[in-house]
């Protein structure tokens, strides 16, 4: 997420409001994401990954979750702009993308 910042200051006010968010969350399965994060949306198809609108939706974030014991894991696999996400969707990359 740093690097990413480092690249793109623009981004910075809304990684870190989304990762004040992350930081106040208790999630014990992929409803309660939507539940404290109504744009998030589940990729799906067995993924185990989360797409984060970030910044009022100039940027996303890919991560795969993975739930533990006592809290979930989150694994940043990209982040970008919106119109970069949407090339990525074009070649179905959200399901397999890891950059990070």
């Amino acid at each position: 997420m740093f690097e990413y910042i480092n690249s793109k200051p623009e981004a910075e006010s809304g990684l870190r409001n989304w990762q004040r968010i992350l930081n106040g969350s208790n999630w014990n399965v992929p409803s309660d994401i939507l539940k404290s994060i109504n744009t998030a949306d589940i990729i799906g198809g067995g993924t185990n990954r989360v797409v984060f609108n970030i910044g009022g939706n100039k940027f996303r974030c890919i991560c795969t979750y993975s739930f533990g014991k006592a809290f979930v894991h989150l694994f940043i696999n990209w982040i970008g702009t919106h119109s970069e996400y949407d090339k990525l969707c074009a070649d179905k990359l959200q399901y397999t993308i890891s950059i990070y």
